[in-house]
């Protein structure tokens, strides 16, 4: 089976839960002795993962380039995997036109719809409303998920969105976590460092992530401010790739609040920790810090969003509170209550069996793509709206695309 990756950037696990998830399916690819090419229109980053290990071959690409046709058409690959809905909008017709009979897949890191509405109602001060999910990029998002054999759904809330909201046919979805190794969540609990061993609240997320700058925000005006209060001593330590200058203008050491950036080892700067904060006001999808958390023993403060989807009705391993002060006091209890704090701890290791295991899911993502795979004409033939969205697509994208690269050529 030859899979081809179409991305819009190179994996970077230490540097976004995207990065990880992506290392997670190629992984998967691998395990299953699939031929993976991985196409980016990127420049390739030097956090990339070393994709050379797992015998992936490595492709440049442009949008509005008609040399990927020829490229694609070489490869012939037997299933098309497209990172985000906008690569599917640049490529999808080409893909289609030069191997109509490949299999398309979207992953979906997060719904982007769902975090615009989200970010909106936060700037408003208000709730998403129903019409918050009905905008242009929803139109743009639902309609990519649409023209797709088979998306996958990192989340049981967008889940049931895409389905309720949305009317998106079952067939064409496929619920597929965050998974962890079974064998690897005991050996990490294992070699956890014990209460006494840590010290300080960390914070960590990719800066250029929305969500992640906002709540860096969130702690530095309103709640750090609360927990020194209740703690003089407590230090903060702020990890995340690409902390932008206005970032970096918020590290305050004689504050105890200390922006230090990428964390090339996030188990090591997490097992430092004794708390781990996440005040996400708005986002999506599930929050692979909170994963880190739980998998490296450090019972974490989030709130309704970021636990979302994340735990399966069983007992947060921390606390979840909305409002600074209900924020700041649960650290502050939780950083002190040594008995309750292992209790998270353990709290964390059930959500891990329970909701993100990798025999589970990874068996239950390739027995519906090779399904699907194996049925692909019958499945097409269910869906019919995909189908007349590609053929407006292929009468609008495709000429629009066109008529930009011969500009280009025009031009240089």
């Amino acid at each position: 089976m030859k899979i081809l990756i179409i991305a819009s950037l190179w994996p970077e696990p230490t540097s976004s839960a995207a990065g990880r998830r992506m290392v997670d399916l190629l992984s998967l690819f691998h395990k299953q002795a699939w031929s993976i090419t991985y196409a980016c229109t990127a420049a390739e980053s030097e956090y990339c993962y070393p994709l050379d290990a797992l015998n992936i071959k490595k492709q440049a690409v442009a949008v509005n380039d008609s040399a990927f046709d020829a490229f694609i058409r070489a490869l012939s690959p037997d299933i098309v995997l497209f990172d985000r809905f906008m690569i599917e909008e640049q490529f999808s017709w080409r893909v289609e036109q030069q191997c109509p009979e490949a299999m398309t897949v979207l992953e979906t890191s997060d719904l982007h719809c769902l975090r615009q509405a989200r970010q909106l109602a936060v700037k408003q001060g208000r709730q998403v409303t129903q019409s918050d999910l009905t905008h242009e990029l929803a139109y743009r998002e639902i309609a990519s998920i649409l023209r797709t054999d088979l998306t996958l759904v990192i989340s049981q809330v967008e889940m049931q969105l895409l389905k309720t909201v949305y009317k998106i046919d079952e067939a064409l979805l496929v619920y597929f976590p965050f998974v962890v190794q079974e064998k690897d969540i005991q050996q990490r609990v294992d070699s956890w460092p014990s209460y006494e061993q840590r010290k300080g609240f960390i914070s960590i997320g990719n800066f250029k992530h929305a969500p992640n700058w906002d709540a860096v925000q969130f702690l530095k005006q309103q709640i750090w401010p609360l927990i020194k209060q209740k703690l003089p001593e407590a230090e903060l330590f702020v990890y995340g790739a690409y902390p932008p200058p206005k970032a970096t203008q918020l590290d305050k050491p004689e504050d105890g609040f200390h922006i230090k950036g990428r964390a090339i080892a996030v188990q090591e700067v997490m097992q430092k920790a004794r708390v781990c904060l996440a005040p996400l006001r708005f986002g999506a999808g599930l929050k692979g810090k909170l994963l880190d958390a739980m998998e490296f023993g450090t019972p974490s403060i989030t709130t309704a969003i970021g636990a979302e989807g994340m735990h399966d009705n069983l007992p947060w391993n921390g606390y979840i509170a909305e409002v600074p002060q209900d924020i700041a006091e649960s650290a502050v209890s939780l950083y002190g209550d040594k008995a309750h704090w292992h209790t998270c701890q353990s709290y964390g290791v059930d959500i891990l069996h329970h909701c993100y295991s990798s025999s589970v899911f990874s068996q239950a993502l390739m027995d519906k793509l090779l399904s699907i795979y194996e049925e692909l004409n019958a499945h097409r033939q269910q869906n019919f709206q995909g189908g007349m969205l590609k053929h407006h697509r292929m009468k609008s994208t495709k000429y629009m695309s066109l008529w930009i690269e011969e500009k280009n050529k025009q031009t240089e």
